[in-house]
């Protein structure tokens, strides 16, 4: 019958929507969207939506999840009326039926009911498995207790530093802005760890300049490619006073020893977490974990107030 077959049935909507989530950088929309769409069509059985309903439900929706969750971090991006006309459709959620006018689709109305309890809890699980405790550090008590034991704490940054490339740029800059701030340095991070891998990461004020690579570097020719796109983002002045560092996820003694002799230094993670291990002073460990979540919300908080 046709209904069972696989882009007929709920298992079709549920892997749709992993999807969309997997597909997801800084903020969880689509499925957002979706979850407006059949909470609408199961209280009114209203299957046609203009591109001002999509979007009033949408952000109806943003403030339900965020008493849901507790946080507001990776939810709430910006609506644009591109969604449902060209992002949705690829997800068989909804059709255009005429201008900025679009119909909800089967097989989610026919499980309009089981996909709404459904998808929060799912989007839950997502954002835990990407961001793990990190929407929870709002809570100044919260990071207190953690900062506590110093045991814990290193724990927690191992565990969390490698979850995502977003990660290891946010968990590294925290780790060593403290330390440097003990040298009465200063460091800057202005860029979005969505943005394409080029140019100045991390800035200085003290002339040096950081660039982050959530790479493994193990050879010789790996490190000529680096090399290569650094000469090409930074200017020759730079690079040869020495001024440029790299803060990369692993690298070889003998390709750090390469680097050193291009005047190219390298923080690699293992020198990150020795760094974050010598935090002796329980502020210093709050204070890490505090520029995480400042981080994280700068980029990943709602834009939906």
């Amino acid at each position: 019958m046709l209904t069972n077959r696989p882009e007929n049935n709920e298992e079709f909507c549920k892997s749709s929507i992993d999807r969309m989530l997997k597909n997801s950088q800084t903020k969880v929309i689509f499925p957002i969207i979706t979850l407006a769409l059949l909470e609408e069509y199961r209280a009114t059985g209203k299957k046609f939506f203009s591109d001002r309903e999509i979007r009033k439900a949408y952000e109806h929706t943003v403030q339900l999840l965020k008493d849901f969750l507790k946080h507001d971090v990776h939810i709430g991006g910006k609506y644009y009326d591109a969604y449902p006309s060209r992002n949705l459709p690829r997800y068989s959620v909804v059709k255009s039926v005429g201008h900025l006018q679009y119909e909800l689709l089967p097989p989610y109305t026919d499980y309009a009911a089981s996909l709404c309890r459904w998808i929060p809890d799912r989007i839950r699980e997502h954002i835990a498995s990407r961001l793990g405790i990190i929407p929870f550090l709002v809570d100044p008590k919260g990071r207190a207790t953690l900062a506590a034991n110093r045991k814990e704490f290193l724990a927690l940054i191992k565990e969390h530093i490698n979850k995502t490339p977003a990660n290891f740029e946010i968990f590294s800059f925290a780790v060593i802005k403290v330390h440097l701030e003990k040298f009465a340095c200063k460091i800057y991070r202005d860029t979005r760890t969505a943005s394409h891998d080029r140019g100045v990461d991390l800035a200085t004020n003290f002339g040096v300049v950081y660039q982050i690579k959530k790479l493994k570097i193990l050879t010789e020719s790996a490190a000529k490619s680096v090399y290569s796109e650094l000469k090409m983002n930074f200017d020759n002045e730079r690079l040869q006073n020495g001024n440029v560092i790299l803060i990369i996820d692993d690298i070889s003694k003998a390709v750090k020893q390469y680097l050193i002799s291009m005047k190219v230094q390298s923080i690699s993670k293992d020198d990150v977490l020795r760094l974050a291990a010598q935090f002796e002073d329980m502020e210093d460990r709050q204070k890490v974990l505090r520029i995480v979540y400042e981080e994280f919300r700068r980029e990943y908080s709602s834009r939906i107030r």
